[in-house]
């Protein structure tokens, strides 16, 4: 039997600036994010969409989820080949379009990770760990859109 795992969170809206949803530019679109014993996430919708610019929206937490997954199985997969990752920074983009009908989807997801490792590892060894992270990814295998990668390596430090 295959091993399950269930997560469970908490999203409550605190945008109601006094009139509920009276109208569509009657209430905010912040919210918060709660998650049994973390921190409280202030999220909000994406400003084009009258959202708060300075909270992280739906859009930017997928792709972040996307990021650190890929992250954390590329660190899992060299570790077990004895590289030594002294340094990892991605900025991933997403591309979502929107429909006619005000519905949208995103289309792609590209990782550009800057790796610097120990001893100089091939880049192409790290490409290939790259893409068998892509492959090992929980989120990048639920999501109905292509998920790349671009890699570039960093000398020893």
């Amino acid at each position: 039997m295959a091993k399950q795992h269930t997560y469970s969170l908490t999203i409550q809206w605190t945008g109601n600036s006094g009139n509920g949803t009276n109208g569509y530019h009657s209430y905010e679109r912040s919210h918060s994010i709660l998650i049994d014993g973390k921190e409280e996430i202030k999220a909000s919708s994406d400003p084009a969409f009258l959202g708060d610019k300075t909270k992280p929206n739906p859009e930017e937490l997928l792709l972040a989820s996307i990021s650190s997954c890929h992250m954390l199985w590329f660190l899992h997969l060299c570790s077990d080949k004895g590289i030594i990752v002294t340094d990892y920074i991605d900025q991933p983009i997403g591309t979502m379009v929107i429909a006619k009908d005000g519905s949208g989807k995103f289309t792609d997801v590209i990782l550009k990770p800057l790796v610097t490792a120990k001893d100089n590892p091939s880049p192409e060894i790290l490409n290939d760990l790259h893409t068998q992270a892509n492959k090992m990814c929980f989120i990048a295998n639920s999501v109905n859109f292509p998920v790349r990668h671009r890699g570039k390596v960093v000398g020893s430090m």
